[in-house]
């Protein structure tokens, strides 16, 4: 520990600024594609790892799950049974955006990058077969076959790419988390939100928006401190 650089001294090196570089561009195609067909995929993928979370923290909770389902208006609901409930709400919000993070970093290496891809692709065989809905089948099928070319291309062809699909979902995630928690708590105020329900649970004065605000900062600090540790990392 005592070697790692984490005041970022002689930043950047050009695996540094590559990563930066990539990151800049990725977030700026993604705006600028925001409503179209192409990045719709990706957002569903958001809401995958959202409901996911969701069922995750259920789970640990000692908690049932007792379905999911993700539609094509990039909504999506996860069916529970016991756990924490104060738990479980922000984990859908907080959740996504964590895997965000965790994929951004993963990609900062092969190794990690190909450990990364498994565990997505075994998320959503598990998801497939506790899907609600043949939408989330369909979904899930189809990314564990992207994942799987990806894959083969990165091992038998000169097409390297893993690390940089990798990259992609985890900054779609990123940026996708902090734009819904805006659209879904913030902007406008949904009686039926997570962040609504949290505070009928929780005894402090905050309302729904003041928790999508607090767990929209939480997101972009997930983000910020990504990019940071994947310099560090890097360095």
């Amino acid at each position: 520990m005592a070697n790692v650089n984490w005041e970022l001294e002689n930043c950047c090196n050009r695996e540094q600024t590559v990563f930066i570089v990539i990151i800049a561009c990725f977030t700026l195609g993604i705006l600028a594609l925001w409503r179209t067909f192409v990045i719709t995929p990706f957002k569903l993928i958001t809401v995958f790892l959202h409901e996911t979370s969701h069922a995750l923290a259920c789970k640990l909770t000692c908690g049932d799950v007792e379905g999911m389902e993700v539609h094509a208006n990039e909504g999506g609901v996860t069916k529970t049974r016991g756990g924490i409930y104060w738990v479980i709400l922000p984990a859908g919000y907080l959740g996504s955006s964590f895997w965000g993070m965790v994929l951004i970093l993963a990609s900062t290496n092969l190794l990690t990058a190909r450990i990364a891809a498994g565990c997505f692709g075994v998320a959503l065989l598990v998801v497939l077969f506790i899907a609600d809905n043949w939408f989330l089948r369909g979904l899930c099928i189809g990314f564990i076959i992207f994942l799987g070319v990806i894959w083969i291309l990165q091992e038998t062809t000169s097409i390297h790419i893993l690390r940089y699909v990798i990259l992609f979902i985890g900054v779609m995630n990123s940026l996708f988390s902090v734009y819904d928690i805006y659209d879904d708590l913030i902007s406008r105020r949904v009686n039926s939100s997570d962040a609504e329900k949290f505070a009928q649970l929780c005894p402090c004065p905050c309302n729904g928006v003041a928790w999508g605000v607090i767990w929209g900062l939480i997101s972009f600090m997930f983000l910020i401190v990504s990019m940071y540790l994947g310099l560090v990392i890097l360095s």
